[in-house]
């Protein structure tokens, strides 16, 4: 295994900056994810730092050494694609033996190393199928499979489980992370998908249009994000704009649309007093109660509308002329219907307050 970082690294197409000045370093055994929307450069850096695109500026560096414009043969790498790239006319045997041969393996062991790989991935006794005959799930352990048995140095998958089923998806990510860290080889994932972020990395570097916006551990990122970007895209959350009108040592009083004062922790110290601010309120920390309470940030309010979803309940609830998504528990108790009044309890250690 090997560190990866990376130090200013741009890359454009033309006049197109599709990557912009990204510093990152994964640690060694690392299991580090680059997350964003379509087209935010994700997929470019990890063609980067496979050798199959050469940066326009910056350096790429394993374990120090500058691999920037080192072709991909002589990085150690292995690649898991998004298609899975396997060569449809051969054996489930011959496309994991593939990257061995290549490197002139001696045939025992060879087939030494791919029974094994095999055997990791739960696909023993399928040597002798043509990939053709598998299943998508399958054909995703066939490319994971081929990617480790040349005993990479660094591990790159990307998207690998977009064309899996809801279903297959999260058993496969379970595979995958199980895998990982029996191998305790440094890995990059590339995902648009969050929920695959944050059960599987250690890290997650989230992306948009060619810029790094945060980088953390899911926690870190889902509660306290840096921006109002990372609030919208990691899971959901109410953004509301105001003014931070008093700051006390501990608290930041701030005044929303002329009508309502919200106490919020002071987890950011360098909001100032009068500086405009976003607040982002995740709708799992909003409590609807039928009785009033003694907190800090109670609101009256009225739910415009209910959704029932299984488990739990998502609210629309009216403020006056604010407007909030609430989520509550199914426990059939402390449930509501649209027209309902109630008391919208905020805790003001559970919202991110964000400079604007």
């Amino acid at each position: 295994m090997a560190s990866v970082q990376l130090i200013g690294i741009s890359k454009r197409f033309g006049d197109i900056a599709a990557v912009n000045g990204i510093d990152v370093s994964v640690q060694n055994g690392e299991f580090f994810s680059l997350l964003g929307p379509s087209g935010c450069g994700k997929t470019t850096i990890l063609r980067m730092i496979a050798g199959f695109y050469m940066p326009t500026a910056g350096k790429i560096l394993f374990d120090k050494r500058d691999v920037s414009f080192v072709p991909p043969n002589k990085r150690n790498t292995g690649m898991v694609f998004q298609n899975y790239a396997l060569f449809p006319h051969m054996t489930v045997f011959e496309n994991v033996a593939f990257g061995l041969r290549a490197r002139k393996t001696p045939k025992p062991d060879r087939r030494t190393r791919v029974m094994k790989a095999l055997e990791m991935v739960n696909l023993s006794g399928l040597e002798n199928r043509h990939v053709t005959q598998l299943s998508g799930g399958q054909q995703q352990r066939v490319a994971l499979a081929r990617a480790i048995v040349i005993e990479p140095e660094i591990l790159l998958l990307d998207e690998p489980l977009s064309n899996l089923d809801a279903k297959l998806r999260r058993e496969t990510r379970d595979q995958i992370r199980k895998l990982q860290q029996r191998l305790n080889i440094t890995t990059i994932y590339v995902t648009h998908d969050q929920e695959e972020a944050l059960t599987l990395s250690d890290r997650i570097a989230l992306l948009n249009e060619g810029i790094c916006q945060q980088i953390g551990t899911p926690q870190e990122i889902h509660n306290r994000p840096s921006n109002a970007f990372v609030a919208s895209f990691i899971g959901r959350s109410n953004l509301i704009d105001g003014v931070a009108v008093k700051t006390e040592e501990n608290m930041i009083l701030v005044r929303i649309k002329d009508s309502w004062l919200i106490r919020v922790y002071k987890v950011n110290p360098d909001i100032n007093q009068g500086e405009n601010v976003i607040l982002s309120i995740r709708p799992e920390v909003i409590l609807l109660n039928k009785y009033r309470g003694s907190q800090l940030n109670l609101f009256k309010g009225t739910v415009r509308s209910s959704q029932f979803n299984g488990y739990v309940i998502e609210y629309e609830v009216d403020m006056k002329d604010i407007s909030l998504n609430a989520i509550g528990m199914n426990d059939e108790i402390n449930t509501f219907s649209a027209g309902d009044e109630v008391y919208i309890e905020i805790p003001a250690n559970r919202i991110n307050i964000i400079r604007k």
